[in-house]
């Protein structure tokens, strides 16, 4: 099925998300289930509420953006989950100074998996800061960095 560029249906909803403090972090389009997912954060997290508050203020709006050309779809608002991969700009802002996972295509320093507090970034590379050391990674090396998750014990 043809649909419009994902990023102008991405610019559009923007313009709805940024004045409710709802920040559009992915969109992604299944052409098998004729779907569209957006993917949203809010500062304070993404919770059930979030979601639906949202997908009812996009819903009569992107009718009329048409972006299936007529086509049915079917529309879903979701948080991007806790483990999610840093895509944007704004992704690695919002984790700085906050622990991380990295994993790598290559072993560095003979681990693939590493865990840190994120102390830098920019264009070409990532700084963590290990308990052992601070390292300079290049973010082409890179397969995934995410929040780091930590579960609380129930003792």
């Amino acid at each position: 099925m043809q649909i419009k560029p994902l990023q102008e249906i991405r610019a559009f909803l923007e313009n709805i998300a940024t004045p409710m403090g709802i920040e559009i972090v992915d969109l992604e389009w299944n052409d098998r289930e004729a779907a569209l997912t957006v993917f949203i954060e809010t500062e304070s997290g993404v919770d059930l509420d979030t979601c639906e508050k949202f997908h009812n203020a996009i819903l009569d709006p992107i009718d009329e953006l048409d972006p299936t050309y007529d086509k049915p779809y079917t529309l879903n608002v979701s948080s991007p989950g806790l483990d999610r991969p840093f895509k944007t700009q704004r992704d690695f802002e919002r984790n700085l100074q906050k622990e991380v996972e990295v994993k790598l295509f290559a072993p560095l320093k003979g681990k693939k998996f590493l865990e840190g507090v994120m102390t830098g970034f920019d264009e070409n590379t990532v700084t963590l800061k290990t308990d052992k050391e601070e390292l300079k990674i290049a973010k082409n090396k890179i397969a995934k960095i995410n929040k780091a998750i930590k579960f609380e014990s129930g003792d």
